[in-house]
């Protein structure tokens, strides 16, 4: 099969557990194989460049774990079992290469329990080269609220002053098969506070609605290509006032999925980064949150 995996991030964890469930589900869906990848971490203490080098050990608790929890499954996709060494942080990325999904929990075994996210999920949704779900710890989805209606929903936050490619097709395909409906959410600052210099005169007095109508207007324009594409999918803009990360946030009880986009590298900042609403997603939503990583620029 030629098609690129899903990778699942194990390490015995409960939250590494749910994780796996999502993405086997996740597999079956795209009609992908599954890898379940545990990566054995090195020592706080220790140097890995005077680790001895060799590979790693074959037998692997974690992995054969996983093995005896999907033995009799009924409709498993091809299952390779992938056991490495290093830094998680590290090596899930450089897997991700290779695979069109990674998927891991929200924190892991060696995680503080006062920790919403742990380090290593972090750093995968920040450098992975493709898009990464984090399933949240239980509890989170207990907290009510959200907008209500049947079936399936995908939550996905739209930048109106500059929409991502990937983040838009990667909604929009994850609810076409999911059935589900999209909402895609435009958030808006308000109240309005212009920067004035001394003795500058305050600029005119803008109307909420005009400013609310002129953002659902332009994210009616941006969803329309992917409309087309995938004509089966049900789309809902909302442009909502204030802050971002609280609006996604509040959509997240009872959604299948919340997606976001990674921040865009650009000359003044070069470093990968996840940008502070997709970090206050991943921090606080209630549904499994997708970073997906910017479209490439194009030459």
């Amino acid at each position: 099969m030629s098609t690129l995996p899903v990778i699942a991030a194990v390490d015995g964890s409960d939250h590494s557990m749910r994780a796996l469930e999502w993405a086997l589900d996740a597999a079956r869906r795209r009609s992908a194989p599954l890898r379940v990848v545990h990566v054995r971490q090195y020592a706080h203490w220790a140097q890995p460049e005077v680790l001895a080098a060799g590979p790693p050990d074959p037998q692997d608790p974690v992995l054969d774990r996983v093995r005896a929890d999907l033995e009799g499954l009924g409709g498993l996709p091809d299952t390779e079992y992938l056991g490495l060494e290093g830094a998680p942080g590290a090596v899930l990325p450089e897997q991700s290469a290779s695979a069109q999904l990674l998927v891991l929990g929200s924190r892991g075994r060696g995680g503080f329990a006062s920790l919403l996210l742990g380090s290593n999920g972090i750093a995968a949704a920040r450098d992975a080269e493709c898009p990464v779900v984090v399933v949240p710890r239980p509890g989170r989805e207990d907290r009510g609220g959200g907008p209500a209606g049947p079936g399936s929903r995908v939550v996905v936050g739209l930048k109106v002053d500059g929409p991502d490619e990937a983040t838009l097709e990667f909604a929009f395909a994850e609810a076409a098969r999911r059935g589900a409906r999209l909402q895609a959410v435009a958030a808006y600052p308000w109240p309005a506070q212009p920067w004035m210099t001394p003795g500058e005169l305050p600029p005119p007095i803008v109307d909420q609605d005009v400013i609310e109508d002129e953002t659902r207007i332009l994210a009616e324009g941006f969803l329309a290509p992917y409309r087309e594409r995938h004509p089966d999918v049900q789309v809902e803009p909302l442009a909502a006032a204030g802050d971002a990360a609280g609006h996604l946030v509040a959509a997240s009880p009872g959604a299948d999925l919340v997606v976001v986009g990674r921040h865009r590298r650009h000359l003044l900042a070069p470093a990968r980064m996840l940008g502070s609403v997709t970090h206050a997603v991943l921090l606080h939503a209630a549904s499994p949150v997708a970073v997906v990583p910017p479209a490439p620029p194009e030459d």
